[in-house]
């Protein structure tokens, strides 16, 4: 008898100890489900801290316009709270409109920003970050009928646009012997300005060449014209092919084409390779989170539209290096 009453009071022990863990348990899975909600919570008001919204406002390069474009779609795709406006006025009419009083929050260039640029922006107090976005090839297009000149040397394309040479005959007597045509962007963008620094050695163009704002104008007279003769960045030749023809350029190694695959600043086109840029005021970027936001995702992510858009992607070692410089201005 005694021995039933203790094996009944260990049943009774062992039960309540199963009862006592299946509570704790219980106790333990709630505990964790409320921290699990409790961590959902902060991860939304994380994610809600860096939401961002507002406009972010560029002008500048045409050269480097479709691809500051296709940059700013796919951001507004993610970020439907921000409206990013891009336009076009070129590099230099860019900077005017970047450098005043509440200007533009970035300026695109297909040039270095100029001492007496970087003197205005001083005398404002506007802060300025120089991002490099990607390489451009400038190239020589022409007329898909001209089956003559194919192929130039650096001196050719500089004597043609310093008018040495009147007729296409005066460079090759089997070439026809009729008027060349040169057509080029104008002074408010960097490709001129690249142009006439760093092909003609900052001599004058020929005086009758025919210059032009809107770079679907430039595409148009040199599709009209069987002997025209004109520069652009590469993107909007890539984007033309089936209107206008590139040249190939002897550097002294023999012609080269423009591509992506030869369009680097140490590869085969590097005589006429360039780093294209946007500018960034960091007032701005300080003062509108989605302006800085903006400044990360361009560095974050340029190099994956780079090629789409007619340009050579930058090593991506130097774009992580300026996402750090943005990051701290956190």
């Amino acid at each position: 008898m005694k021995f039933k009453k203790y094996l009944m009071f260990l049943l009774i022990a062992a039960l309540a100890v199963v009862i006592a863990a299946c509570g704790s348990d219980s106790k333990e899975g709630e505990n964790k489900d409320n921290s699990e909600e409790k961590s959902s919570e902060n991860a939304s008001s994380e994610g809600d801290s860096e939401k961002v919204e507002g406009s972010v406002v560029i002008d500048g390069s045409g050269t480097v316009y479709p691809l500051m474009a296709r940059l700013a779609e796919e951001y507004m795709g993610e970020k439907p709270d921000v409206s990013v406006e891009v336009s076009r006025a070129g590099t230099s009419a860019g900077f005017e409109k970047f450098l005043v009083e509440d200007g533009t929050d970035f300026n695109d260039a297909s040039r270095l920003i100029k001492d007496e640029e970087k003197a205005k922006a001083e005398e404002l107090g506007i802060e300025v970050k120089e991002l490099k976005v990607a390489l451009d090839g400038l190239t020589i297009v022409t007329n898909p009928e001209n089956d003559w000149a194919k192929e130039l040397t650096q001196d050719q394309v500089k004597g043609i646009f310093l008018g040495e040479y009147t007729n296409w005959s005066d460079i090759n007597p089997e070439w026809p012997k009729e008027k060349i045509q040169t057509y080029g962007p104008n002074e408010n963008h960097g490709t001129y300005e690249f142009f006439y620094e760093n092909i003609l050695e900052e001599q004058d163009l020929v005086s009758d060449i025919n210059l032009q704002q809107d770079y679907s104008t430039l595409v148009t007279l040199v599709a009209e014209d069987k002997n025209a003769i004109g520069f652009f960045g590469f993107g909007y030749y890539d984007n033309n092919k089936d209107k206008v023809q590139a040249v190939s350029i002897d550097f002294g190694d023999g012609p080269v084409e423009p591509s992506l695959d030869t369009i680097a600043e140490d590869g085969d086109y590097a005589g006429y390779t360039r780093p294209v840029f946007t500018y960034l005021n960091v007032n701005h970027a300080k003062e509108k989170p989605q302006v800085l936001d903006y400044a990360l995702y361009i560095m974050n992510n340029v190099n994956e539209f780079a090629g789409e858009t007619g340009f050579a992607p930058i090593p991506e070692e130097e774009a992580q290096s300026l996402v750090s410089d943005l990051e701290a201005l956190k």
